[in-house]
């Protein structure tokens, strides 16, 4: 009985996690979005911020957030902003 109250609860969380990067990408792309026209950047810092913040985009779709948040993030590194 306990074990399948660990699995259940398991399966929550596991799920609520999910659902939280899911919600957290369309913001971290808007941040993005909003940093890149004021941005101080080289040609190929852009090219890469904007290569990022589009795969962050595809994997969002894909359902892959934790691939979208990492994209997103190296991209928000480049643009120096939390």
């Amino acid at each position: 009985m306990k074990r399948l109250a660990f699995a259940a609860l398991a399966a929550v969380l596991t799920s609520a996690s999910s659902v939280a990067f899911a919600n957290s990408c369309p913001k971290e792309m808007k941040a993005i979005d909003a940093a890149l026209p004021k941005a101080k950047l080289s040609a190929s810092q852009m090219s890469e911020v904007k290569k990022l913040r589009a795969e962050g985009e595809t994997h969002h779709k894909a359902g892959k957030h934790s691939e979208s948040m990492a994209a997103l993030n190296k991209a928000k590194g480049i643009l120096n902003i939390k």
